[in-house]
């Protein structure tokens, strides 16, 4: 097998054999760029290395043909007395994995060598700080010594000379180092420092591919979801040098500003020294500006070299160059990373330049980058210590008054305060103090509980799990370490990084939330030229995304507001409107007497109280979203949040016993709670059992959407709707309720003369609805896959604890890589909706399909469905846009594959 390429053999696309390093050395050397030449050894060697523990067989016998070829082309022998070559062994994976791997340079110097090169170079100087360089660099990455040995032995040197900077250091001084370098060598690894320059090449390599399986760079591959099976090439090239004097430099530069994607001319050079002195910033660079005026000539052959490595990858390039004794060597480039608003920018630059097409600059965006761009941020420019840190639950900045109660929060903001709601962790009935508050910051729970789920469908800044924290609810004060937080002090959290801070921090807004708001053309007037720029290109790339995918965009909203943003935000309709959230507050009373009632007398009295809200709430909704559909889910949540806590009541049965008094209504109440108390809510009773055993339930509120829908119809408006039936199991059950529904539906368009054309379908959440769907489907218009409790349902999660409890060490084990609340579990989760999908067309070709859990607005898992042959996904409003971006991305995508 071939192991070895020269640069002049590879190219671009070859990134899976010689890594992106590697593929664009050779690319580079194809265009007859001023590369220093080299070879690169295949990750397949890497891999077969990992796979055995010792390197292929014939491996060493291609390096030495291919070090010939080197030598041959460089004109010089690795480890000649005289004039010896030198060469740099660098890791190089497919996907760029910034300094998690190894880079030995200044390979191939020795006792010997090093005379000779400090004379060829007339310069003593330039040839021992190589050598130290080698020997610290072989010492810590090679024989795995404590870097800090070498490091602390350097600043001994410059203390004893009374020297500031590396380069105040003379030759004597240097010869003195490199000694003491090989003294902690021989001390450390029990061993000399290798003087054969093939051994010390061969020992290199070595430890490029065991850097492969550090602990460091599987961390970042589970961070970054890279495959571990991929391995590392290793690029082999001759040295060449910026420290051998004044003419002398190194440097890096971008062909446009990877900030914010500005043109122009962006880098750092630094005359007389090596890359790694750029990168560790341990002197003040140059800008590329001020390289112009001192190296006028090397400055437009850098200029000429960018200009057409741009338009070859057409793309940012981030280019790394040296320049020798007055000649530009080119050492490295590759697509460059950037902002999220630079992404964009760029993108729609080159497509006005005609260097790419539309399709081509969408697939260069991501939904993740226009999330970054949705939420405000703080300004990195002032300087504030966090007093801790959290969870970064939902992104953002959010700064205002602590406050410790949901009612409070409410009632502050409707009086014009900026508030941060503060609690141990959330549950439904803080909503109203949720969407009253700015931000929401919780002692307890991670980025699937309670607070952080909500807070991101509306857009909310969220820190969570913030343990540092001791919340006193009742005495309205929080503590943390030295300090502490009471009601009504200014604190700020920033949902980006998870940090918590006293006092004010300045927020910068969203221009991207803005434009959704407010249209293009009428926030154009108040912005600055570049983000004109920015709005624009998103604008247009959102359009070209509308123009190419195939999934529908829905939004999951609950309320007249949300079904407004939506709108406003491109959701094409409600694919989950929750009517739970219609039930709380004083509405709570009245549903409670109706799980209660005891009498048809008392149940009717509660139905009857409920109705007209219900179809208030309904007609509000369908009259925002006219002409688009909307899917309203009947109640779906466990008993007991439509109960008295069983707890509390206990507490005032005995308090009560205590006194010696009876209270008739307080027994019967307790006896009654105590009867519906269930172990385990979430698998209890909720979704359509409630529907079943609580007569007139369903019935109320499938009433009250055929009303809403006849008034509407009434008033020329054009309402679409769905009625949705959760948490179905069995066949038998949606077919119950859709019997009773049709049946309801029918007698109101008798009596208001309207034809009210409701389609009924259900939520597959259960594993055993997605293995029934084939029975399920023959009584359903549609499925809506509620991803959220299929996850839990399948893993036998309990979302709400599972992530603080045990999340982390499954995700550094690789049994995770990401939460599956996050992104779909296709190998599990994703099997259940393929089985779904196939039953249920199969007996019902017509049926409409769904998503509307959180998965609905997260970019891997859109394209996931977008495979499936899903109709639509649902998000929350804020994440509308994200899903239109990410649909056009997946129907490209997917067009590219096919």
């Amino acid at each position: 097998m071939k192991f070895i390429y020269s640069f002049d053999e590879g190219n671009k696309d070859l990134k899976d054999l010689l890594g992106g390093k590697g593929a664009n050395l050779s690319e580079m050397t194809n265009l007859g760029l001023s590369v220093p030449p080299g070879f690169v050894i295949t990750t397949e060697a890497c891999k077969e290395f990992l796979e055995k523990g010792q390197t292929p067989l014939d491996l060493e016998l291609q390096i030495t043909l291919a070090l010939r070829k080197l030598e041959d082309q460089a004109e010089k022998v690795l480890g000649d007395f005289e004039n010896p070559l030198l060469v740099s062994v660098r890791s190089g994976a497919k996907f760029s994995m910034p300094g998690m791997m190894e880079t030995i340079l200044n390979v191939g110097l020795n006792d010997n060598s090093v005379i000779g090169l400090g004379k060829v170079t007339n310069n003593d100087r330039f040839a021992w700080d190589a050598y130290r360089r080698l020997v610290q660099m072989f010492g810590k990455t090679v024989l795995d010594i404590d870097g800090e040995l070498f490091t602390d032995e350097f600043e001994k040197t410059k203390q004893k000379l009374k020297v500031e900077e590396d380069f105040q250091l003379e030759a004597e001084d240097l010869e003195r180092l490199v000694q003491k370098y090989k003294e902690i060598i021989k001390e450390n690894a029990k061993t000399e420092f290798p003087q054969h320059p093939r051994m010390q090449l061969d020992m290199s390599i070595i430890s490029v591919f065991k850097s492969w399986n550090t602990e460091r760079a599987k961390m970042y591959r589970r961070r970054e979801r890279i495959p571990n099976d991929l391995g590392t090439a290793v690029s082999v090239g001759m040295m060449v040098f910026g420290n051998m004097g004044e003419t002398s430099g190194t440097g890096v530069c971008f062909t446009r500003d990877p900030a914010t994607g500005s043109k122009g001319v962006y880098g750092d050079y630094l005359k007389n020294a090596q890359g790694e002195d750029v990168v560790s910033g341990i002197r003040n660079t140059l800008t590329l500006q001020q390289m112009s005026e001192i190296e006028p000539k090397i400055f437009s052959d850098l200029l000429v070299i960018m200009h057409k490595l741009e338009i070859h990858y057409r793309d940012l390039c981030d280019i790394e160059f040296t320049v020798e004794n007055g000649k530009l060597w080119i050492l490295q480039t590759r697509v460059g990373k950037r902002t999220a608003a630079a992404a964009f920018r760029i993108a729609m630059q080159f497509v006005d330049e005609q260097l790419i097409t539309m399709d081509e600059a969408l697939l260069r965006v991501s939904g993740a980058q226009l999330v970054q761009l949705m939420f405000p941020q703080f300004d990195r420019s002032v300087q504030k210590m966090p007093i801790t840190k959290g969870i970064a639950a939902s992104p953002g900045a959010a700064v205002g008054k602590a406050v410790f109660d949901s009612k409070v929060a409410a009632d502050w903001a409707q009086r014009g305060e900026q508030v941060i709601l503060v609690r141990r962790e959330t549950n439904p009935d803080d909503l109203g103090g949720m969407i009253a508050a700015a931000g929401i910051l919780t002692s307890r729970g991670g980025k699937t509980s309670h607070a952080a789920v909500v807070a991101r469908g509306m857009g909310k800044t969220a820190v969570c799990g913030a343990e540092d924290i001791d919340v006193n609810l009742d005495n309205k004060f929080a503590k943390c370490g030295i300090h502490t937080i009471k009601e009504g002090d200014i604190i700020s959290i920033d949902g980006s990084n998870g940090e918590v801070y006293i006092g004010e921090i300045k927020v910068e807004s969203s221009v991207i939330v803005k434009y959704l708001e407010q249209g293009l053309e009428q926030v154009s007037t108040s912005l600055k030229p570049d983000e004109v720029e920015l709005v624009t290109a998103v604008d247009r790339l959102l359009k070209h995304a509308d123009s190419r995918r195939q999934l529908e965009v829905r939004a999951n909203a609950d309320t007249p507001n949300d079904a407004k943003i939506a709108r406003k935000f491109g959701a094409q309709g409600i694919g989950l409107c929750r009517t739970e959230h219609m039930f709380l507050g004083e509405r709570r009373l009245v549903i409670e007497r109706l799980v209660l009632a005891e009498t048809d007398l008392e149940r009717e009295a509660s139905l009857v109280e409920l109705l007209p809200l219900q179809q208030s709430d309904f007609q509000k909704i369908f009259d925002e979203m006219d002409d688009l559909t909307v899917t309203v889910r009947l109640l779906d949540p466990p008993l007991h949040e439509f109960l008295p806590d069983l707890a509390d009541l206990k507490v005032k049965a005995a308090l009560t016993q205590e006194r010696g008094q009876v209270n008739l209504d307080l027994s019967k109440l307790l006896a009654a709670v105590q009867r519906l108390h269930e172990t385990n809510p979430m698998l209890g009773m909720r979704g359509v059992r409630l529907g079943l055993i609580i007569r007139g339930l369903y019935n109320l509120q499938v009433k009250a959407i055929a009303e809403a829908m006849a008034l509407q119809t009434a008033a020329g408006k054009k309402p679409k709707v769905e009625i949705m039936v959760p948490l179905v199991g069995s066949y038998m059950e949606l077919s119950i309720i859709r019997s009773e529904a049709e049946q309801i539906i029918a007698e109101v368009e008798s009596k208001q003369q309207v034809k009210l054309p409701i389609t009924i379908g259900t939520m597959i959440e259960l594993p055993r609805a997605a293995l029934t769907a084939s029975r399920i489907a023959t009584v359903a218009d549609f499925f809506s896959f509620g991803t959220n409790d299929l996850t839990q349902t399948t893993w036998g999660f309990s979302r709400d604890d599972v992530e603080a409890e045990f999340f982390s060490p499954y995700l550094e084990k690789g049994i995770l890589t990401i939460s599956p609340f996050e992104t779909i579990d296709a190998e599990g989760v994703g099997e259940l909706i393929q089985i779904a999908i196939e039953r249920g067309r199969k007996t019902n070709p017509d049926l409409h399909l769904g998503v509307c859990g959180e998965h609905g607005g997260d970019p891997e898992s859109i394209h996931f469905f977008h495979k499936c042959g899903i109709d639509y996904v649902s998000c929350s409003p804020f994440r509308v846009p994200v899903a239109r971006l990410e649909a056009g991305r997946a129907a490209l995508e997917s067009a590219l594959i096919n």
